[in-house]
């Protein structure tokens, strides 16, 4: 890897197109440097995971609605369309509105890939567009399965060194700035475009997808699935704006009212962004880790710390009223987003959204404490965030900041980054019970991490009742040799929703 001092730079001094980092990823998406068997062998699992959560959400209001405004759409006469999940892969839409659509079913649950440092990602919302775009040109370009899996490649590495280097959620702005330039450069990547291309259609996919992270604060809204989409279709259009000729803002992150100075670290800011070299493979998928819990990935170690103090302690589920306070010692990120250091009153609210709730660890602890699980449908039922012991207990979780658990939050070595916390639950007589966990047990430094086996398991328990038996080993098999599809199997990479799943559900009515 190559570090890239980024820094702001007056108009007058007229910085390089090489010299830009915008330049510099696009370099990296046009290099056609091979994908690893490894490397390769991840993007079928997370393939796989993002069609798990996808299932499990078609049913789901912020799907209904996104799944309508796609198929309002008709296919763009450049291609053959992209298909859209829960739909008969005949039926297809413009590829920039099937991004939209199934990128909304894969953010929905918060249950797939996520990557943490410096800013936090869910680096799997790169692949809806990448494959959207691959399916709409796979005969018209010849596409195969392997430009596929290089295109997905590019999108991780570029959200993950992004990611490591330049934090947005320190100034109010939403992760996603950092998934309309990744995916933008993953496409690039898929449909072999020269440098110039991939740098104008990064620029725009930056510029059109920066907001602030209200949309993760407060009273969280439906649009908080809706943000990733978003910026996936935005990249689709950026790409196509670039690929006729259109040009971006220059220097996108560099200028003097630019990003960097305008809406992160201000004029003065300098980053050093790795960047992997000429001819270097990209392996950042093999750094990111996806979830076991559909919860906030911060939840994640400590609802496994919960279902292991409730197997050592059944006291406490049988009496929780002897529990006077719990107090989680964690990371300033995990204190200050999904803790009682947000300061929002919504995430001690029982009738809170579900979407408030899942970023609540107080809500989130409590509940796999006393029930010893945590499930992506029954875990958030209102009755059961209204249950009367649930909301007494709720209501004593706090969580403090710990430098150390800090550091190792925000630590570059895989090998002591932590995203979990110490516990400690003082009871009514005074007694404590402290235990602590560094990472979640489906992590890959983990107690149980997932593996081919797991993240197959988990599209199989998503999917059951959604899809037909059939349907479940059809698009195994079609995802399990993605490497190898030719372009006129790259339609099949979708899933297809069991006669009368979808038809229960009025579509809802817009303008389209």
């Amino acid at each position: 890897m190559q570090l890239h001092h980024v820094r702001v730079h007056r108009s007058e001094e007229n910085l390089a197109r090489p010299d830009q980092l915008a330049w510099k990823i696009a370099e990296v998406a046009a290099d056609p440097v091979e994908v690893t068997d490894e490397v390769a062998e991840m993007v079928v699992n997370r393939v796989i995971d993002n069609a798990s959560v996808a299932a499990a959400s078609l049913t789901r209001d912020p799907i209904i609605a996104a799944r309508s405004q796609a198929t309002a759409h008709p296919v763009s006469v450049g291609g053959e369309g992209a298909t859209v999940f829960g739909l008969e892969p005949a039926r297809r839409t413009s590829p920039e509105w099937a991004a939209w659509a199934n990128g909304v079913a894969v953010r929905e649950l918060d249950f797939h890939d996520t990557f943490l440092a410096a800013e936090y990602s869910h680096p799997g919302d790169n692949i809806p567009a990448i494959v959207a775009v691959a399916q709409h040109l796979a005969s018209q370009r010849g596409l195969t399965g392997r430009d596929v899996v290089r295109g997905i490649a590019t999108g991780y590495e570029i959200q993950v060194d992004l990611v490591k280097a330049i934090s947005l959620h320190r100034h109010k702005i939403d992760h996603v700035a950092h998934l309309g330039p990744s995916a933008a450069a993953g496409i690039g990547t898929l449909l072999g475009l020269d440098p110039e291309t991939i740098f104008q259609a990064i620029g725009q996919a930056l510029h059109t997808t920066t907001a602030t992270r209200q949309s993760r604060k407060g009273e969280i809204s439906t649009w908080k699935a809706h943000a990733p989409a978003f910026a996936g279709k935005m990249a689709v259009e950026a790409v196509d704006r670039a690929m006729r000729g259109q040009t971006s803002p220059v220097p996108i992150y560099e200028g003097e009212d630019g990003v960097i100075a305008w809406l992160l670290d201000g004029p003065d800011a300098s980053y050093e962004v790795p960047l992997p070299e000429q001819g270097e493979a990209k392996r950042a998928i093999l750094d990111t880790y996806t979830k076991e819990h559909s919860a906030e990935y911060q939840a994640q170690a400590l609802i496994d710390l919960a279902r292991k103090l409730n197997r050592e302690h059944p006291e406490l589920v049988a009496d929780p009223s002897r529990i006077a306070s719990v107090v989680i010692h964690t990371s300033h990120h995990t204190h200050h987003v999904i803790g009682s250091g947000a300061n929002d009153p919504q995430k001690y609210d029982p009738t809170a959204s579900r979407e408030t709730l899942d970023h609540s660890i107080p809500y989130i602890f409590t509940v796999a404490l006393q029930d010893g699980t945590w499930h992506h449908v029954d875990s958030y039922a209102p009755e059961r965030a209204g249950r009367p012991d649930t909301v007494a207990l709720w209501r004593t979780v706090t969580t403090v900041e710990d430098p150390e658990w800090t550091r190792r939050y925000h630590s570059l070595d895989i090998a002591e980054k932590a995203f979990g916390g110490r516990v400690e639950i003082t009871l009514t007589d005074g007694s404590t019970i402290v235990d602590e966990i560094a990472v979640a047990d489906a992590h890959p430094l983990g107690a149980r991490p997932f593996g081919r086996e797991q993240y197959v398991e988990k599209f199989r328990t998503l999917a059951d009742g959604v899809l037909e038996a059939a349907e479940i080993e059809r698009f195994l098999d079609v995802a399990q040799r993605l490497p190898e599809l030719g372009p006129d199997e790259l339609g099949r990479l979708t899933i297809i929703a069991a006669p009368g799943v979808l038809a229960q559900f009025e579509t809802p009515r817009g303008i389209f």
